[in-house]
Parts: C-alpha cells; structure tokens; sequence
C-alpha cells in the first residue's frame, strides 16, 4: 500500500504550524499504514527527522532549519534536487525512499502561504492583537 499523501500532506502543515502533539499523532498514524520496506524507512526516518528538527529548532546545521520557506523557487530547486536523486538508481531503497519525503515536503512548503503563519507565531507582529479578546466581546 502506497503512504497516503493526504496524511502526509497533513503532516507537513502540522509541523509548518508547530502543531507537533498532532504532528505526532499523524507520524504514528502514517507509520501504522506503511509496508515494511527500506524505501518507507527512509521515507518514515525523514519524516520524524523534520519533526524533530522543527520542535527542537535548535541545529543551526540542520537543512531544515536553514530553508527559508518564504523562498518558493528555491524550494522548488530544492524539490527538482530531491527528485534527481529519488530517480538515481545509484542510490539504494532507504535513500531514495528519504530524499522522496523531502521532494514532498518541499512541493507542499512551496504551496502554503507561510507569511501569515510566521506572522501569527511572533508576538506584536501582526494579528497578535485581534487574536486576543477584549473586554468589550463580553455580555454584562
């Protein structure tokens, strides 16, 4: 059975948003629905990598942290990189398995609009006000 990729199209926007609870949650979900193969364990190791990266946030090293997902033609060369080595068959199972996770994260960061997101995760940027209530929503 094909990783359903509307999960895992969940899962990147769970951990865009810092949603990493149900991130998990959809991590354990996918990983139930995945064959035993080496491409899925590849596949599955960059998954939870990235999970573990966004949550921690503190590898300055990592690929993760370092892309800028405001930059859609970079990740699209990003993605066309990815796709390079998911098709050299040089590469074995795992590895093509890994580098086809990071193809579809990148082609899914590419079509979120991350502004509003980050905008929301910074306090006194914009909307942090209008997100919080005021006295006067109250009834007396």
């Amino acid at each position: 059975m094909p990783i359903p990729l509307a999960l895992v199209t969940r899962f990147f926007q769970l951990i865009l948003n810092k949603q990493f609870a149900e991130a998990e949650r959809e991590l354990e979900r996918l990983k139930q629905k995945m064959h035993k193969t080496e491409w899925n364990r590849g596949y599955f190791r960059a998954l939870y990598g990235m999970l573990l990266v966004r949550k921690s946030n503190s590898d300055p090293y990592a690929f993760l942290a370092k892309l800028d997902l405001n930059d859609k033609e970079k990740l699209l060369a990003h993605r066309r990189e990815f796709l390079e080595h998911v098709k050299n068959k040089l590469h074995g199972d795992f590895d093509r398995g890994y580098f086809a996770a990071w193809a579809d994260f990148t082609r899914v960061a590419s079509k979120l609009n991350l502004n509003e997101i980050q905008a929301r995760d910074v306090p006194g940027e914009a909307g942090d006000e209008k997100d919080q209530a005021t006295i006067d929503e109250f009834p007396e």
